[in-house]
């Protein structure tokens, strides 16, 4: 895994660009922690790249969610209590609704 900076890519852009074709992924850091990944693609591929990213994401979000309802509790719920959950949303929703005039 190679690390470029956001100062690299504004200084030296064309050692960028050719690390990227050479090591096919950088991981850009700004101060020193990691805030995007670069991957190298083709016109042909990038559909299915970005496709395939999104998958990744949608994943890690799913996992994200349950360690988050396992944290909390609310992996514990009964169907009962999740119920009465929407309900009291529905109604909290409907009240404001009623109060303001609009959604």
């Amino acid at each position: 895994m190679t690390f470029v900076t956001v100062r690299d890519i504004r200084s030296r852009p064309a050692h960028v660009w050719k690390q990227l074709v050479q090591e096919r992924e950088l991981v850009l850091t700004n101060n020193g922690k990691p805030n995007a990944i670069m991957l190298a693609t083709s016109p042909e591929e990038c559909e299915q790249m970005l496709m395939a990213v999104r998958q990744v994401e949608a994943v890690m979000a799913a996992q994200r969610l349950l360690r988050q309802a396992r944290a909390s509790g609310a992996a514990r719920m009964s169907l009962r209590q999740i119920n009465a959950e929407i309900a009291a949303a529905r109604r909290e929703r409907k009240r404001k609704t009623d109060d303001t005039g609009r959604a």
